[in-house]
């Protein structure tokens, strides 16, 4: 079979290289991948949401299934150009891709399929959104969004009225996120502890992956402003089999039965991003692809062959498939280049990597590299994914971070608590 993936990042790396294990394999390529993607698959020039290009390159190779991993050509309508010619897409139609794509439109289809989320307004004027805020309309703490795309950085969680007008502010007046900041959701603060947790689906049919934690902060301890993702674990004990029960019965299940009667079955990876409160769990944010790097967590301990997965959804035929996991823990510590989430410097060599792989069970994903002059340097916000698997979270915690320690350039971040609320949640059971 020949697979084309289409992006750059750490996830794009993570869902290649379990591609490349497949026996069903016959030709890798990436659009238009990184320095790490390149020692995995041949790389095409090609931008991910070049989607006319993409369609043309797939047909000249004669690509039997491609697979996006980022979400703006999702939004953008990839899988439906796709789909019209005849090509096998894993991903979600335009019309699907709303789940991510606008803020407003899942959280009113939340309401509508009685899906248990915060609860919410919608404001298309910031003078609006600021009068409710100063109103009586919210209890502080409120978290403002940006409605679209905003790379996961267009939400703050607001502790009072200053900071949520500063929110405001830049999303929808300065327009720090573009497009993104033309509508505007509020909605209430819930207390609880965050999970992820990804489904595969063909429209009809589920199934559930390993649960996982996102690490969305800067700075230790969960504080600063959000990011794409410093980092994540996998752990089964992140979700008791009850809360995944639950989890599927009152959430999984209603959005892909949801979305079919709606008109726009879901095919493709399917993350939601959780808050598991007093009551219950409650949806924070949909995603329409894999988390990143929540990727780089999962697909280490998946067993069974990705690619029959990815082309069973594309075809609408999982009835047929079973998953099989590992027990093992895994710890993804995410490495960032100095100033981000803000403005940084990107052409900075990075040097042990080799170092840093020879680790035991440890996989280095590159998000933000690339080539030049024979050498791989920095090329985005976040760099690298350093990833260890192992039988205890202890265990592979140790070992990321040993693999992390070989590894330096010029004014490299990362958090040094990648997993530790793991830790402590396996202490109090």
């Amino acid at each position: 079979m020949k697979v084309l993936v289409v992006g750059s990042g750490g996830r794009e790396h993570a869902i290649a290289w379990k591609i490349k294990q497949s026996p069903q394999l016959d030709e890798l390529y990436c659009a238009p991948g990184n320095a790490g993607i390149a020692e995995l698959a041949n790389r095409v020039s090609i931008p991910a949401e070049d989607i006319q290009s993409l369609l043309e390159f797939t047909i000249s190779k004669q690509i039997d299934l491609t697979v996006v991993g980022p979400e703006a050509p999702l939004v953008a309508g990839i899988a439906d150009r796709f789909q019209e010619s005849g090509r096998l897409v894993a991903g979600p139609s335009q019309a699907a891709a709303l789940l991510e794509g606008s803020k407003a439109f899942a959280k009113d289809f939340m309401k509508r399929q009685a899906i248990p989320t915060a609860n919410y307004q919608i404001f298309d004027h910031a003078d609006t959104a600021e009068a409710a805020l100063k109103g009586s309309q919210f209890q502080f703490p409120v978290v403002v969004k940006a409605d679209g795309l905003a790379a996961g950085k267009g939400v703050f969680v607001c502790p009072d009225l200053a900071e949520s007008l500063r929110a405001l502010n830049l999303i929808m007046r300065e327009r720090k996120f573009g497009a993104a900041g033309e509508r505007l959701v509020i909605e209430e603060f819930l207390e609880g502890e965050e999970a992820s947790f990804m489904v595969f689906s063909d429209g009809v049919n589920v199934l559930p992956m390993v649960p996982s934690q996102d690490h969305k902060a800067i700075y230790e301890g969960d504080r600063g402003p959000n990011t794409g993702g410093m980092g994540a674990y996998s752990v089964d004990a992140i979700l008791s089999g009850e809360l995944r029960q639950r989890i599927l019965d009152e959430i999984i299940y209603p959005t892909i039965r949801g979305m079919a009667e709606e008109g726009n079955p879901y095919r493709g990876v399917l993350y939601a991003g959780l808050m598991i409160t007093p009551a219950g769990p409650k949806v924070l944010e949909f995603n329409v692809r894999f988390g990143d790097p929540e990727a780089q967590v999962v697909l280490p301990r998946l067993e069974t062959d990705l690619l029959t997965i990815l082309h069973a959804a594309a075809a609408d035929n999982l009835q047929h498939t079973a998953l099989s996991w590992k027990s093992n823990a895994v710890v993804c510590v995410v490495i960032a280049s100095g100033g981000y989430p803000g403005s940084y410097e990107k052409g900075k060599e990075i040097s042990g990597l080799d170092m840093a792989s020879e680790e035991e069970n440890t996989i280095v994903f590159h998000s933000g590299t690339a080539l030049k002059d024979g050498k791989v340097v920095t090329h985005g916000g976040r760099v690298l994914g350093v990833t260890s698997l192992a039988p205890t979270l202890e265990t592979a915690i140790i070992r990321a971070y040993e693999g992390v320690n070989k590894i330096h350039f010029e004014r490299m971040y990362y958090r040094r608590d990648i997993a530790s609320k793991g830790l402590k949640k396996l202490e109090r059971n």
